[in-house]
């Protein structure tokens, strides 16, 4: 197992994928915080009463929710793309044959891919929830308004936003066990986690029986992990415990890898 593991990530960290992906996460997430940041911070300063404008403080969830875990809400997408291209780009480019002729044992194989990418996945988690809250309380800052950083909480949420992050690679791996064509997967993942799956959240909050059956989806159980996100924040959408959120994404994960092994790794591969 753990030469398989060493294979595995060596195979990750030796391409240009991987990098180039983590530096357009980071450049992507710390744009779309510090415009949140601004934003928020633009209407919380100034509040239209009947008599005038009045100052309001920002609330403390709104911040810590909507600017410092936007990764989690819209950077999900670059680990779960790392780790189903884990799989889908051995196919792609028939390298699939080699390792499976230096390990055999399909089973430890799938295993190592979902070890590894996690471990990628934790550092895309890291950067890209640093890069939001390094751009967020700049941002924050220089507009005079609090950044929250100083509380346990807020540092409690940046590590379960890493964390939901790095689960998202697991799931990768598990999808692109089941669906091995790479532009396929491409196309697959994009499609539903920017339109099918924001879509479909908003529809079943809409009504009175499909509000709880959203906050099981991937990207409500994602975003579950670190606590909420800016799309909760509406108040519209149930949002599970962080840690049934990060089992119900854990499942996800180990539900397609073994459909994976049981299907794609079963059959003969030349």
């Amino acid at each position: 197992m753990r030469a398989a593991l060493l294979t595995e990530y060596r195979k990750l960290v030796t391409t240009r994928l991987w990098w180039i992906l983590l530096i357009a996460m980071a450049v992507y997430m710390a744009f779309l915080a510090a415009v949140l940041g601004w934003a928020i911070a633009q209407g919380a300063m100034t509040t239209t009463t009947g008599t005038g404008e009045e100052s309001a403080a920002l609330a403390p969830d709104s911040v810590v929710r909507s600017v410092y875990t936007i990764a989690v809400s819209f950077g999900y997408v670059f680990p779960l793309l790392v780790g189903a291209l884990a799989v889908a780009s051995e196919f792609r480019h028939q390298t699939i044959t080699p390792t499976l002729l230096a390990e055999p044992r399909r089973t430890i194989l799938v295993s190592a891919k979902l070890v590894a990418a996690a471990a990628l996945g934790l550092v895309y988690g890291v950067v890209g929830t640093l890069a939001s809250v390094g751009a967020g309380a700049a941002v924050l800052t220089m507009l005079d308004q609090p950044t929250f950083l100083d509380q346990a909480s807020t540092w409690r949420t940046i590590a379960l936003s890493a964390l939901a992050l790095a689960l998202w690679a697991i799931v990768g791996v598990g999808f692109g066990s089941v669906l091995t064509n790479q532009v396929a997967v491409i196309v697959v993942v994009l499609a539903f986690t920017q339109f099918v799956e924001p879509v479909l959240r908003v529809v079943l909050s809409m009504t009175g029986w499909g509000a709880d059956i959203a906050a099981y989806l991937p990207g409500a159980a994602g975003e579950a992990v670190s606590g909420g996100s800016f799309f909760s924040e509406s108040g519209l959408m149930a949002v599970l415990e962080w840690w049934q959120g990060a089992l119900v994404l854990l499942a996800y994960g180990l539900g397609l890898a073994a459909i994976g092994r049981v299907t794609t790794f079963r059959r003969d591969i030349t």
